[in-house]
């Protein structure tokens, strides 16, 4: 690998819109790290994308085992000595429409385990690889249902609250941030992915595009922002 050439890691990129993500990057030029926590899954993904001469590799990650995104950041070190962006993907949709009153507590602790602190112990673990070249760029697949308007609508309430919670991180981390290194919030609207459903009308490939510009902002580019198709919208 070259050593002028950027590396990029998604996590849950082995299918949706994490999977389009690693794609686009790889076609831009990046080395791109494919995690998953399935290793068959994300293996196949990788050598899928692989088979089309690009340069994509798969690193076994769960967004739920501290120890797992550790043992991950360690290789990523190792191997590269360097990370550029960082896409956190990964993330879990259980409510069903379910009240947070009445729907098994289980669903809202493990809701916030992965889309919420989760994302907290993969940035806390990669970002002394960014520090260290004093450059980045972080960002956070969230959703319009993190906006503080939903908090009024019953119904979704796991979901809701994990993406207000991870809203809410981003601007933490980007009032401590110094230098070069960015973070930033993402909604991909709603997309026909297995958590979107087919009826959603944005493809996976549209998502992508309306994320991955944040991948390349220059220094004067947003921190902290909160975005829609490239428009900042209210948190």
């Amino acid at each position: 690998m070259s050593q002028d050439k950027k590396v990029a890691l998604v996590t849950g990129g082995n299918r949706g819109i994490g999977y389009e993500l690693v794609k686009q990057l790889a076609l831009n030029g990046f080395q791109v790290i494919l995690t998953s926590r399935n290793p068959e899954m994300g293996y196949k993904a990788a050598q899928k994308l692989k088979e089309s001469d690009l340069s994509v590799s798969f690193l076994l990650m769960d967004v739920d085992n501290q120890e797992s995104i550790r043992q991950a950041a360690s290789t990523v070190k190792e191997r590269y000595g360097r990370l550029d962006v960082l896409i956190n993907n990964a993330g879990v949709y259980l409510d069903e429409n379910e009240k947070l009153l009445t729907m098994d507590p289980f669903i809202l602790e493990k809701t916030m385990a992965t889309n919420f602190f989760g994302v907290y112990h993969v940035i806390y673990s990669f970002i002394p690889l960014m520090q260290k070249q004093g450059y980045g760029r972080i960002i956070n697949v969230s959703s319009g249902y993190g906006e503080m308007r939903e908090m009024t609508d019953q119904g979704v309430g796991a979901y809701k609250l994990s993406k207000l919670a991870l809203n809410g991180l981003t601007q933490l981390i980007a009032a401590e941030l110094n230098g070069n290194i960015k973070i930033n919030a993402v909604c991909p609207g709603w997309v026909s992915t297995d958590m979107g459903g087919s009826s959603a009308p944005r493809t996976p490939d549209q998502a992508a595009k309306s994320i991955l510009w944040l991948a390349t902002i220059g220094r004067d580019g947003p921190n902290g922002g909160f975005f829609r198709d490239g428009k900042l919208i209210s948190w």
